[in-house]
């Protein structure tokens, strides 16, 4: 039965509820009307509470069938942009960084300085920085740690 096909068979049984309530007043009067249309209002609310709670249970099913995929699929704990980005910075700063350690120390400041721009370089694309920037280790599937 389709959503369509559901919605229809709730019509009918709500139209026969309704037009058993009017005959129900009918038969018993004026006396009886608060009751019957206190009844028929609660059936009515029983259907919305059903729907709304149908319809909810399937939006959190797709939620976490959706949560499910992403976190199963192997994910790049950073972009090509990231990577780009961190290179260029890292070009510049080595500029008033090769200065100093040359002006200050000559060629042993400058290869300290160059050494530490290779190794804050090599620490970051090896993934071991990871901990800085508040990521945590994703594994895959088949057991290898920091897939691009």
């Amino acid at each position: 039965m389709t959503a369509m096909d559901a919605t229809g068979a709730h019509d009918a049984d709500l139209k026969k509820e309704l037009n058993a309530t009017l005959q129900a007043r009918r038969e018993l009067g004026d006396e009886y009307e608060s009751a019957l249309v206190d009844s028929f209002l609660e059936k009515v609310d029983q259907r919305i509470d059903g729907s709304v709670e149908r319809r909810v249970r399937r939006q959190l099913a797709e939620q976490q069938m959706v949560a499910a995929r992403d976190s199963r699929g192997p994910k790049s704990t950073d972009t090509f942009g990231e990577r780009f980005g961190f290179a260029i910075v890292s070009l510049v700063l080595a500029i008033p960084l090769s200065a100093i350690g040359a002006g200050t120390s000559g060629l042993p400041g400058l290869l300290v300085a160059w050494g530490g721009i290779v190794g804050v370089n090599a620490f970051q694309s090896a993934g071991n920085a990871a901990w800085l920037f508040g990521r945590h280790k994703r594994s895959g599937r088949d057991g290898d740690d920091w897939k691009d």
